[in-house]
Formats: structure tokens, sequence, C-alpha cells
């Protein structure tokens, strides 16, 4: 298992910094902003190249023929991932404008799907991904891949199903979306897939588990139920959770492993872009190298640690002996 295919949406992120996120017909100052990558293809796939250069990774998707195109392509080639999957169509290149509020450090998203919303099965060439991992991101925001399939439930499943029979690894992640869409559109997917790679709210609204109380205490017990009904509704391998209090995996005999974040000093985080797919670039990274459970949980919260160092979703990112570092300067949260 040489390589690692990651296909799906492909954004450029305009982000904004701001004092504090306002009020609905309020206003806040903006102190600053920039362009860069986001998506899942993106972030996910530059993220595993900088942890480590060995594999190949291959990111698969549609930009539009514009000048964000043309930077997306430049910047996935100068951060080593092959981009021959990435397609030029008419349209134009998906974007997301994100503003991250320095008095609270949270992130508020508005997107435009832009081409992404043509990307489907057929744009991927099961052939090139062959003999790895295909991970597939992010359901509920790909709309050709959402619709319905009379045989495999979505038009996802049916891709998942077709890389499986080849023998290639699948792996899924979603949006965080608000409504009802997740128990539609998750499950089919869950049938087919290897890994599942999901924060705390995606995969309990995809089974139905609430994983916090009513105060928003994240509770370690229904977590581990999470994973039981992940891998209950077809995750074949391992269901991943994730959230700002650590990673948490179940493989497919019942095994449960939790592995705290790290405890990060004061000002260290300058962002949360990213920090999702960063953890999900660890995950994969993991299972690449065939690690423990109790290791994968541990890289994966190092790449979303160090994705937390940078305003922007890949430049904090490192190589995976600079991650061991990182751990060791740092304590864990309780």
């Amino acid at each position: 298992m040489d390589k690692i295919t990651v296909a799906g949406n492909i954004f450029v992120d305009n982000v904004k910094s701001v004092d504090v996120y306002p009020r609905e017909g309020m206003l806040s100052r903006i102190n600053g902003e920039r362009r860069n990558v986001g998506g899942c293809v993106c972030n996910t796939a530059i993220s595993l190249a900088a942890i480590d250069r060995k594999p190949r990774v291959r990111a698969v998707g549609n930009v539009g023929g514009d000048l964000n195109g043309e930077y997306i392509r430049g910047e996935l080639a100068s951060r080593g991932v092959r981009a021959e999957g990435v397609r030029t169509v008419g349209g134009t290149t998906g974007y997301t404008d994100v503003y991250l509020s320095q008095s609270a450090g949270t992130r508020t998203f508005f997107n435009s799907i832009g081409v992404n919303a043509s990307f489907c099965e057929a744009d991927v060439n099961l052939d090139e991904a062959e003999g790895g991992i295909l991970h597939v991101g992010y359901i509920l925001l790909l709309p050709a891949l959402d619709l319905p399939d009379g045989e495999y439930g979505t038009k996802a499943a049916r891709l998942l199903a077709n890389a499986g029979r080849r023998g290639i690894k699948t792996s899924i992640d979603a949006v965080s979306e608000e409504g009802a869409c997740f128990a539609k559109l998750i499950p089919p997917a869950l049938k087919y897939c290897d890994y599942a790679v999901l924060n705390e709210i995606e995969g309990g609204n995809a089974v139905s588990v609430e994983a916090r109380d009513k105060s928003g205490k994240l509770l370690v017990g229904r977590v581990r139920e999470l994973c039981r009904r992940l891998l209950a509704a077809g995750v074949r391998e391992y269901a991943v959770i994730h959230c700002p209090e650590g990673g948490f995996i179940m493989d497919a005999s019942g095994r449960f492993e939790a592995v705290p974040s790290l405890s990060l000093p004061e000002g260290y985080i300058k962002g949360t872009v990213g920090a999702g797919d960063a953890f999900c670039a660890g995950t994969l990274y993991g299972f690449y190298k065939g690690m423990s459970l109790t290791e994968t949980l541990q890289t994966a919260n190092l790449a979303a640690a160090a994705c937390l160092s940078e305003s922007d979703s890949v430049s904090g990112m490192r190589s995976y002996a600079e991650l061991l570092k990182l751990d060791k300067s740092v304590g864990r949260a309780l």
C-alpha cells in the first residue's frame, strides 16, 4: 500500500481575521486576510505529503479554468502532491470565506461550492488508486455524489463499493452541516468504507448518538457507543471520532482506545481552520504505516495540534519526526 488518494472537495479559502464575529446586522473590523488552499482534498493531501513524502499522495477533484484553479494546482505541486487527477471544468473554482474571531478563536464559513457540484464517481480513476487508500470527503458537500442511487443508496456509496471490490481501502469524512441530511447520506457510505473519520457531531448525527450531555460535557461512554454503532452500520475496520478533547478509535473486534488532545500553551493556537482535516491526515498516515490504535490517535492529535499553530489550514503541518518533537514539548489534556 504505497499510495493515498484524496478525492472530493477543492476550495480556495479566503481567510479573514476579525476582532469578534458580529451579530447579524452588526459590523466587525477585518484585521488581516490571506488566500489559502482549502477543502478536504487540499487540506488532507498536503498535510499527508508534509508528514511523509514517501507515500504517493494523489489529489482528485474539480477546479475551474480561473486564477483560483491555477493557484490550487500550483500549491499542490509545490507541496509534493500529485495533481493529475484534478480536472479543469467549465465554471468557477469553489471557495470559502472563512472568518476567524480573534477574541473567541472560532471560525465561521460562507461557502460557494463552484465546480465541486459536478464532481462525480466517473471523475475518480480507480486504476490509479489500486494498491492504496481512497479517502472521499466531504460527504454532504458533494452534490453529485450525494445523489440517490437505487442499488447503493447514494452515488458516493457506489464509488466506495466499486473501489472496495478492487481491493482499495476506502475512507470517508463529512462536513459539519446543520440539518437532517446526516441520517440520509452518511449511512449508505458507512456500508462500503473501511475507515470512517468523523467528529463527534457528524458521527453522532449519522447514528443517532448524543456524545455530549446538556451542559456540553463529552461523555466517553457515549463516544464508545457511537463508534460501536458506526461499525454496526457497516464500517469494516476502524471507526474514528475526533473532538477538541481528543481522539477515539474502535476496531472491528471492539477494541476501543482514547488519546487526549495536547495541552497547548497560551497563545499557541493561531486558528482552527483545517484542524479536522489534519487529524484525518494523521489518522490515514497511521493506517498507511500499520500503527497501533494508540499510535494512530497520537499521530492524528499531533497533526491537528501542528495545524493549530498557523491561521491557515496547511502551513503548520510538520514532518512525522517534527510531530514527535512537538509531542515531547507539551503535555496532554486530562
